[in-house]
């Protein structure tokens, strides 16, 4: 017998309920942490493991899985550890990254719809095609009982297939019909129950025709172009939920007793004191109440070269701490911030593009009331002439099938899918299904300069004004920083065959410049109120040896391949260029006047840029607005059409309609040249379309076609529409 040993119950109360509290708070606690950063910069299979193995080697990191598509990584870490732990992870192998708030993001990571529309594609075209196989018995001469039974196997395939399949016709129908008014989801759904209804009759009657392949096929037709269609709009996400998800969920705010405690954003309020470290972007905008530091405003502003910063500065959310610690005096939070602003401006935007009216919008008004009304005259016609309501029904059905807006519902989708695919073959992936039709509109595109006409990487433009001894001294230096200024710099030297200098005592002053000892001198590469050095008409860094005069590293933005071509290739097809920035004066007009652009703006701050848009669009100007910052996304979403670089922030990327692959400027007037094609395209579909209905309604309105004729009349509009569009390619 074995014994059992069971807990004796504590007499103490509180020792009972001790271990119940203890065990209900470690439940609580989080186990693990899942941390999201976007990657903006890799584009290949090589960046996905080169990320995964720089985090998976990394302690207290569980998992990465990089999803190349949407250019992010989920990690998923010990619970203490944060996204500013993992951020250097990724930095130190050689890509930018940034903090994603995952319950931002959640409404885009799945795509139900689109499934939906899949599947219920499939079972369409498995069912017709074994429908049309029983039909083909049909024809070759089936007759009584045999035919009866091909009817009824045709029947048991066709009307639960059918019901599945064309559920959103039906659902949108029904909706449209509830509040009264029409759309092109109501003869369609009309038509294909009329055809269906029409089949069972002549099937209980021992009828020689039944239609349900007619249903069957019109189905298929129908989702093709719907799924098409969604797809081309399924692969733009919203902007302005990326720009949220953008905002720092969590914050280190400074208590009474100058300690850190680490709350969310949402708890900050104006006033608060906040540490934000080295690498750390702002939760909040404010001014700098301690510390100095350099600031990435590219985020915001577009302009890659850091910015100094100091006490009484202002700062803005999104900015990123580069190197010192920085205290801040919090003056606007949650919907107030600036990115949060801008987020906004985006939304609104985004609701005026989507009120575009495209020419298959245009063409539905016009054509769903015409269709009702030519069946129910025909079918009261034939019911008074005839006296005979099966052969009324069936010429109203083949009226409807033959009138069905299938060829109108694949014009626009085959045209933007042979479109897309020709554009993307020249490096130019479509996001928008309405993006091709405003495209061809465009009279006026306006360009981003940094990171969009020029490389958004500082270029060394006079190596050789200096002594082999000065550049070995430069280059010991600048390998000790992370200044994009530094960097360039140790690239051009390396390049040159230049070796460091022998340095000692090395050390960055965070807002200033790196210094060290050299054969007893202290020499200094920096900002030029720190060297001593005096005044450079562009960007500059200063390097001074010991007690001698400072010299000057100029640099310059390096043009982006194929950006003289294209401005060139615009402005010869008649469109106004216009160079908008946040940059100085000086750096964009040089650019302007390189490549020959009379029109341009500097210092443009993001509503700067929205504002002249909104400005010429109200002037009657349809605007292409390419820009790669987020500065750039609310001039992105106001313009009529705009593109951005692959290499461009995620917001940027999905606020543009069309993502430029590669590095080249080149294909933009190609886009421009091939939408202008493609709108002529889809305007001769809807003249075959048009053509075929002034053919094929008098027809079966007399009675000379059955649902059967229409049916495949209906399939050879559709089929042609389909092989005029594939011209494009």
């Amino acid at each position: 017998m074995t014994a059992v040993m069971r807990p004796q119950a504590s007499a103490c109360p509180a020792c009972s309920a001790a271990p119940a509290a203890e065990a209900l708070a470690q439940a609580v606690e989080p186990t693990e942490a899942h941390i999201v950063l976007s990657l903006p910069t890799i584009h290949c299979a090589a960046c996905m493991a080169t990320v995964e193995r720089a985090l998976e080697g990394a302690p207290g990191v569980r998992t990465a899985r990089v999803n190349l598509t949407m250019k992010r990584v989920s990690i998923d870490a010990d619970p203490e550890q944060t996204a500013a732990d993992m951020i250097p992870l990724v930095e130190a192998a050689g890509y930018e990254a940034h903090e994603l708030d995952a319950t931002a993001l959640n409404a885009t990571q799945t795509d139900r719809s689109g499934r939906e529309l899949l599947m219920r594609l499939a079972v369409a075209g498995f069912a017709m095609m074994n429908v049309m196989l029983l039909s083909v018995a049909v024809w070759s001469g089936a007759e009584g009982q045999t035919r009866d039974m091909f009817h009824w196997i045709s029947a048991i395939i066709a009307v639960p297939a059918v019901a599945f399949s064309a559920k959103p016709f039906f659902v949108n129908a029904w909706t449209a019909l509830k509040a009264q008014r029409l759309n092109m989801d109501v003869p369609i759904s009309l038509a294909i129950a009329l055809a269906l209804v029409t089949s069972l009759w002549e099937t209980t009657l021992s009828g020689e025709h039944a239609y349900f392949d007619a249903a069957i096929t019109l189905t298929f037709f129908l989702l093709t172009g719907r799924y098409l269609d969604h797809r081309t709009r399924s692969v733009a996400r919203s902007a302005a939920e990326e720009l949220a998800a953008l905002e720092v969920p969590r914050a280190f705010r400074l208590t009474r007793d100058g300690e850190e405690e680490q709350v969310s954003v949402s708890d900050l309020v104006v006033g608060d004191l906040i540490r934000v470290r080295p690498g750390g972007r702002m939760p909040v905008d404010g001014e700098i109440a301690e510390g100095t530091s350099e600031l990435d405003r590219s985020l915001l502003t577009g302009e890659t070269l850091p910015v100094y910063a100091e006490p009484g500065l202002q700062v803005s959310a999104g900015e990123v701490n580069l190197t010192g610690p920085l205290t801040i005096r919090a003056t606007a939070v949650g919907r107030d911030t600036s990115l949060h602003r801008m987020a906004d401006l985006v939304a609104v935007a985004e609701s005026g593009r989507s009120r575009y009216t495209s020419l298959a919008d245009k063409a539905a008004k016009l054509y769903a009331p015409g269709v009702h009304i030519l069946s129910a005259l025909a079918f009261v016609g034939w019911l008074i002439y005839s006296g005979d309501l099966r052969v009324a029904l069936n010429i109203a059905a083949a009226v409807l099938i033959i009138t069905c807006p299938c060829a109108l519902g694949l014009a626009v989708p085959a045209v933007t899918t042979a479109a897309s695919g020709r554009l993307f073959k020249r490096g130019l992936l479509i996001k928008d299904a309405t993006a091709i039709e405003r495209m061809a509109q465009i009279d006026t595109v306006v360009f981003d300069k940094t990171g969009t006409l020029t490389a958004g990487t500082p270029e060394l433009t006079n190596l050789g004004d200096f002594t082999r001894c000065d550049l070995e001294i430069a280059l010991g230096l600048a390998e000790g920083s992370a200044h994009p200024l530094s960097i360039s710099l140790t690239t051009a030297a390396r390049a040159a065959g230049i070796k460091p200098a022998t340095l000692t005592d090395i050390q960055e002053i965070p807002g200033h410049g790196t210094q060290a000892i050299w054969k007893g001198q202290e020499v200094r590469l920096g900002r030029a109120s720190w060297t001593n050095g005096g005044q450079a008409t562009q960007t500059a860094a200063w390097l001074r040896v010991g007690s001698g005069e400072a010299q000057a590293f100029l640099f310059t933005d390096r043009l982006r391949d194929g950006a003289e071509e294209a401005v060139k290739a615009l402005q010869d097809d008649g469109m106004k260029v216009i160079l908008l920035s946040g940059d100085t004066t000086h750096a964009v007009e040089e650019l302007a006047e390189r490549l020959n652009i009379q029109h341009w703006m500097a210092e443009a701050l993001p509503q700067d840029k929205a504002g002249r848009i909104a400005d010429m669009t109200a002037d009657g100007a349809h605007v292409l607005m390419v820009g790669d910052g987020l500065n750039d996304t609310a001039a992105l979403t106001a313009a009529h059409a705009s593109i951005s670089p692959a290499s461009a922030l995620d917001a940027a990327r999905v606020a543009s309609d069309i993502v430029l692959l590669g590095k080249s400027l080149e294909p933009i007037p190609e886009a421009v040249r091939t939408a202008r094609k493609s709108t002529r395209r889809i305007r001769e579909n809807f003249t075959i379309a048009t053509w075929y209905n002034i053919i094929a309604v008098p027809l079966a309105i007399a009675g000379l076609c059955s649902p059967l004729i229409a049916a495949l009349a209906m399939s050879s509009s559709s089929i042609t529409v389909s092989l005029n569009a594939l011209r494009l390619r």
